[in-house]
Formats: structure tokens, sequence, C-alpha cells
């Protein structure tokens, strides 16, 4: 045990013992305690300060040592107030706050940023208003510290108009970059990005303030949200001329925005320019490719970062399950399972209902069912998945079953998303009256307004019921305009039930709506040839190659020791596309053979590397 030597007990010497001594904390405390020293207010904050300083000092220790202050200075107070708000239970915060005022103690403008943060953090607004106000009657109505900390509380608590009121009555000469920033973030939080865009505007205006990397990554997701590609260019060219650093906080920024925007080759050259990638960086990259629909890109970038050595997190793994089920790579999907249990990665509800929505679109309904029913706490988005899971594999009673049994359960109401698999699992299974029974319980029930996306579901359902003069009638009484894919739908199932009129109908509707694409042609192509009208096939085909219109090739994937092979029709781009081509023609030759026995042909002599 270290000893102190024999030295007078005066505060000049305590506070050169804290800082000559400081991992000798608690023998410090002991002396200022014995020697009465610590009744000097001016000791006893700085005990306590060093206390609150120590990563080795538990927050129950220094709460414990400030009650034991018998006439605490506004410099404990507010020690202790920013200790409070930034731990997890902000709600000491103004539990002391309201000792303070009991004491009648003067708060100063350093206590306010604190427990406002508070206030904010747990959504007490009333509580707010009442800080508020007694800043107003102290007089820091021109703090800018005060102001920014009413602005942050005031948006936190969903009350961005007064949040607006107050930074708009902040003076120009007041204001700084945090004002801005607070104001910029609280309308991005309420979901106003055209607002937070056009402060951000403002404040490039301004003139009197420079924009910091928390402006920057403010603004660009702003754009991202909105989809404002060339305002989002320019953000990025103001943060190169700024001189700001592309690293993890602003290129997760960037790559979010180019991905949103449509821009993958922009965002990929971002993230190789980031020299220091994080997680994060990762999943932002990760996720625009599955977001724009380029899941084999994204399992790929997904190994490459298991290569160089970063481990993922939840959202990491929520995005790949999400690509992992659109490609249906059953054991990339296992694997990525199994990755997360020896990694001691999270399995929240967002990583579950991902690997629920992979195992369906792979067809492992029992393990899907496994997981959900696994899960402790099941949100909207975990029923929605399993109903539209079970209408997509054929099991649209079970899927209706599971949707009474959520209605039953009062813990979740469902969403416009859940009724898209409710009448998705309607128009499988058939259920033509079930259908237009959930559909008009939308509004009825849960006040919920029919999208074109139900509309279409509806149309579907009369379609694949061979209704099809009942679906063509329900298109005409719409109450909004039907779009080219509703029109599609009905087109298809005049396909399917060889009703040419209706087809053709159909079929110019989509001209008109969307006349850049050949499905349509494609289509009334096959029912004309399904009927032997082949002049009309020539002639649907030949206006086709007159207007440049190509049918989009057929696209498959198979998986072969987790690596993605993806082909197209008439695709010769494949490594290995002549040993294919070899394999498929030697196949094909033992299937036109007359003494063909699928059970005794040895296929191991048309198999490539054999």
């Amino acid at each position: 045990m270290h000893r102190f030597p024999s030295i007078p007990n005066t505060p000049q010497t305590l506070l050169s013992l804290l800082t000559d001594h400081t991992p000798y904390f608690h023998q410090i405390l002991s002396l200022a305690l014995t020697s009465g020293l610590f009744t000097d207010p001016f000791i006893s904050s700085k005990l306590l300060y060093h206390s609150l300083s120590s990563p080795h000092i538990p927050l129950s220790f220094s709460r414990s040592l400030f009650f034991h202050i018998q006439s605490p200075n506004v410099f404990a107070w507010n020690f202790m107030f920013r200790a409070l708000s930034h731990s997890s239970v902000p709600e000491e915060a103004i539990n002391l706050y309201n000792q303070m005022r009991r004491n009648n103690a003067v708060p100063d403008k350093y206590t306010f940023p604190c427990v406002l943060k508070a206030c904010g953090q747990l959504s007490v607004l009333e509580k707010g208003q009442e800080v508020h106000c007694l800043t107003e009657k102290l007089g820091f109505h021109l703090d800018v510290f005060v102001q920014n900390a009413l602005v942050s509380m005031y948006s936190q608590c969903g009350a961005v108009e007064i949040a607006w009121r107050v930074f708009d009555m902040v003076p120009d000469s007041v204001r700084d970059v945090v004002t801005w920033n607070s104001m910029i973030s609280g309308y991005l939080q309420s979901g106003f990005f055209d607002k937070a865009l056009k402060v951000f505007g403002e404040m490039l205006g301004n003139g009197d303030v420079e924009v910091n990397e928390v402006t920057v990554v403010s603004a660009l997701t702003g754009c991202a949200r909105v989809g404002l590609l060339h305002l989002g260019r320019k953000v990025h060219s103001l943060s190169v001329v700024s001189g700001f650093v592309v690293d993890v906080f602003v290129g997760s920024s960037l790559i979010d925005m180019y991905t949103k925007c449509g821009q993958l080759s922009y965002a990929r050259r971002v993230f190789d320019r980031i020299l220091l990638r994080n997680v994060v960086c990762w999943t932002s990259m990760i996720s625009g490719y599955v977001q724009s629909g380029l899941s084999k890109e994204a399992i790929e970038l997904f190994r490459e970062m298991q290569v160089v050595g970063v481990k993922a997190d939840s959202a990491t793994v929520a995005s790949v399950s999400s690509a992992c089920g659109h490609l249906g790579v059953l054991n990339q999907g296992r694997w990525l399972q199994t990755y997360c249990e020896k990694n001691g990665i999270e399995m929240n509800l967002k990583v579950s209902n991902a690997l629920v929505d992979m195992y369906f679109k792979c067809g492992e309904v029992e393990k899907a069912l496994e997981i959900f029913r696994g899960l402790t706490h099941r949100d909207v988005f975990s029923w929605s998945t399993m109903i539209s899971g079970l209408a997509m594999n054929e099991q649209s009673n079970k899927a209706l079953e599971f949707f009474s049994e959520m209605e039953k359960s009062g813990d979740v109401k469902p969403n416009e998303v859940t009724f898209l698999g409710v009448l998705s699992a309607c128009s499988h299974g058939g259920f033509v009256n079930e259908g237009f029974y959930y559909f008009e319980s939308m509004a009825r029930c849960y006040n919920l307004t029919p999208s074109i996306e139900h509309y279409g579901c509806m149309v579907d359902l009369l379609g694949r019921a061979n209704l099809l003069v009942e679906a063509e009638k329900f298109i005409r009484l719409l109450p909004i305009k039907p779009d080219a894919v509703m029109w599609r739908s009905l087109l298809f199932s005049c396909t399917s039930h060889r009703n040419i009129e209706l087809a053709e109908f159909a079929a110019n509707r989509i001209e008109e709506l969307d006349p850049e694409r050949g499905g349509a042609g494609v289509l009334l192509s096959n029912i004309y040839a399904s009927a032997s009208r082949w002049h009309d096939v020539k002639r649907m085909r030949k206006g086709m190659a007159v207007q440049g219109i190509q049918k989009d090739p057929g696209c498959s994937f198979i998986e072969i020791d987790g690596t993605v092979h993806e082909f197209f029709v008439a695709d010769d781009s494949h490594g290995e596309v002549d040993s294919i081509n070899e394999t498929v023609m030697g196949i094909n030759e033992a299937i036109q053979c007359k003494v063909f026995d699928p059970y005794v042909m040895d296929l191991d002599q048309y198999c490539c590397g054999s």
C-alpha cells in the first residue's frame, strides 16, 4: 500500500496529491475525509471530478460521493449532470435536477445542456419545456450552448416545430455550426428531408459559419432520402474543397447517398478510396448492392470483407441474408447463421427477421418457422415476413392462420405490408371471397388506405381465379390510376386462360404506360401462337424488332462450394462455358438415346473435369 509522507493538511497540498498521485485516489479521498478538507466545496468538487473521470471507478461510487458533500457548488452539480446524462440512466439526471431546485441551488449555462440532453433522450417534452422556461427566466435566451441544447431536445421529443421557433429566434450573430447542425438533424429525425436541405442551403448562404463533417453527413443523408443526386454531388464537392478526409464517417454517408440515388459505380469508387474501412463502410456498400438488386456482388464483397479480417455485425448479417434469399443460395445462408453463432453476433430482431425471410425464399419453410417460434419478441415485420413467406411457398391456409394469430395476440397491429402478404396468400390459394373480406378490412378495421400494390393483388386474385371480366371491371373502377404492373398482371392471366380479346386490351394499356419494355408484346405473341394465329405472331414480333424492343434475357443462379454462378440466356461469358456446353450436349444425347435409362446412365462421363 502506498504511504504518503507526513505532510501539512492544506487544500494546496491535497490538490497537488491529486495531480501527482491520481492512481491513489482512494487514499487521497480518505485523507481529505479524515482531515476535514472534504468540507471545502472546492476540494470536494475536485475529488468528485477525478472520481467521475476515472474509468476504474463506478458511477454509483461517484454518486454516493456527491451526496456526502454537504453544500455542493455548481461545479459539483454540473459534474454529476454531465456524467448522468451520458450514462445509461439519464432519468437520474432529471431526478438530480429536481433535487437541485428543491435545494434552491442556482443552475448555470453548463447545467441546462446536460439536463436538456436527458429530457431529449427520454422524450419528456413537458419537463423539457419546464427547463426551457427557467432558462428564459435566468436570461440564457442568447446563450448559444443553451439554445443549441433546446433545439436538440425539442427535435428528439418530436416537437420539431418548436425546435424551429427556438432556432429562428436565435440571432445570426449567436448561431454557431452546432446550432445549424442541430436544426438540420432535427428535421432529418422527423422525416422532413426537404426542410433539412433548405436549412442547409440557408446555412451556406449565411456565410458567417463554416460547415463541418457533421453538416456534410447530415446533408448527404437528406440527399439520399430524397434522391437528389445533383445536390449530393455538390455536397461531395464541398467536402473535398473544405479539406475533409473521406473517413469512415463521411465515406459511409457518401456510399449511402450514391447507392440510394442509383449510382453504384460512384459508391464503389468512394468505398475503394477509404483507407481504413470499418464494419460500417463495408455494410454500407453491401447494403447498397442489395438495395440495387445486385445480390451476387453483395455476397462477393462480404467474402472479401472476411478475407481482410473485418468482423461483421448484425446490420451486415441482415443485408447479406437478404442477398442470399434473393439468389436462393441456401448453403451460404446456413453458413451465415453459423457465422453469427460462432462469432457472438447478436441475433437481434432485425437479423432474425432477415434469416426467416431468407429461409422462406430458399424454400426452407420449417427452418423459417423454427426461428420465428424462437423469437421472444415479434414486431410487425416478423409477422409480415411469416405471412408472405408461407404464401410464396404455397401454404396459403397456414399464412391466413398466422394472420389470425397475429390479430388475436393484440401486441402488434398489421400494416400495409402485412396485408400485401395476406392478399397474396388469398391469390395463391384461390380464396376470392376471403381476399375481398381482408381487402375491405384494411380500411374498416385498421384505418389503412390501400395502395396501388394492394389493388394489384386484387387484380391478380381475380385473374388467377379466371374472373377476367371482373378483374378488368375492378381496374376500371379504381379510385387511382392503374399502372403498367396491374395491366401486366391481367395480361398474364389472360395468357394463362387464353382470353385473346381482353389480352389485346391489356397489352394496349401497357403500351401506353410503359412502351419501352417488351414483356407485353412477348406475352401477346405467345397467346396468338397458342391460338395458331401465326399472322398475328409475325406482326407482333416484327413490330417489336422495328421498335428495337427485346425480351429481357432469363437469368438463373447456381451455388457450388459457396460460390454463386450467374447465367443469362445465350450467355458465353462464364470461364468454363466450353465444358458446360459439352456436358449439356452429352446429357442431350443420352436423353435422345432409344435405350435411355436414367437409373443406369453414368453421368460422370459427361461431367466437367472427369
